[in-house]
């Protein structure tokens, strides 16, 4: 509960240092493995910054995040209903053509994200793509109030190994240095794509 505290009380500033980051690369090359006008699931969408730019695309979108405080924030500025809602809670089938993780499964408890990302798999329809994004590192930690999860290269898709049923497999992984000028993180990134 201490991340949920941490956005409670810092929304607003965590807003303001991430809405104008440039994600347009990365965006790029999930929403190119999308059909266009598809529909995009912005989940743990934080300042609603990529959700307006997909909505922008064209693309028919949904956004939810863990934050109420976060979540109202989102939706003034994406202009788009964002539900409050956790990973855990998610419960659709077969409804997205892609799924947008940034930033925001690497809150989730390591033991449980076997059964998130199942249920991630599960409303992305045949042939959908999910993108997801985790600090380079090993091992969960609190950092400031917040609880992570970080990831090397290559333990994500053991993650999926270990995941029956999802039907998830790593389409492409890369790592890219944080977008904040005044961060000095590295990142971990995946598209996953689930089979036809």
């Amino acid at each position: 509960m201490s991340t949920q505290h941490y956005y409670q009380h810092n929304a607003q500033q965590f807003f303001e240092s991430t809405v104008a980051v440039d994600m347009a690369e990365i965006r790029d090359r999930f929403t190119a493995l999308l059909p266009a006008h598809g529909s995009v699931l912005d989940a743990g969408c934080g300042s609603g910054r990529d959700a307006k730019a997909f909505a922008e695309q064209g693309f028919q979108v949904e956004a939810f995040d863990a934050s109420p405080e976060l979540a109202e924030l989102a939706s003034q500025h994406s202009g788009l209903p964002v539900k409050v809602m956790r990973f855990q809670e998610l419960d659709v089938s077969a409804h997205y053509d892609g799924i947008w993780c940034c930033a925001s499964l690497l809150h989730v408890p390591r033991a449980e994200l076997p059964e998130v990302f199942r249920r991630l798999a599960k409303a992305l329809k045949a042939g959908g793509v999910l993108y997801a994004s985790f600090k380079y590192g090993q091992g969960e930690r609190e950092d400031n109030g917040r609880v992570f999860t970080d990831m090397r290269v290559g333990e994500i898709a053991e993650i999926l190994r270990g995941s029956e049923g999802s039907g998830l497999r790593v389409v492409q992984e890369w790592m890219s240095e944080d977008r904040r000028p005044e961060r000095r993180d590295s990142w971990v990134n995946v598209i996953t794509g689930k089979a036809k």
